[in-house]
């Protein structure tokens, strides 16, 4: 949201709904894959490409996304307000 901010992009609604899958590995549980499904509203006037590209920016500089042995896979809606 920060990133959007920054680039002029009016973020008006934000959810996300996620999905992690666990597998036994060496005895023990542990996850294998993450899915985050954001759903993210802007502004009429606000360009979706830019938002996706920024989205996939954002993943990519992602501390967390980053940090952790397993996949993160991003797979983001973007709507305008009055569109969806």
């Amino acid at each position: 949201l920060a990133l959007a901010a920054r680039h002029g992009l009016e973020v008006v609604d934000y959810e996300d709904a996620a999905e992690g899958r666990m597998e036994v590995v060496d005895g023990g549980l542990q996850f294998v894959e993450v899915v985050l499904r954001p759903r993210v509203t802007i502004a009429a006037a606000s360009d979706a490409d830019k938002a996706t590209r920024l989205h996939s920016k954002a993943h990519e500089e992602c501390f967390i996304a980053r940090s952790v042995a397993f996949e993160v896979r991003n797979e983001p809606v973007i709507e305008r307000l009055g569109e969806g």
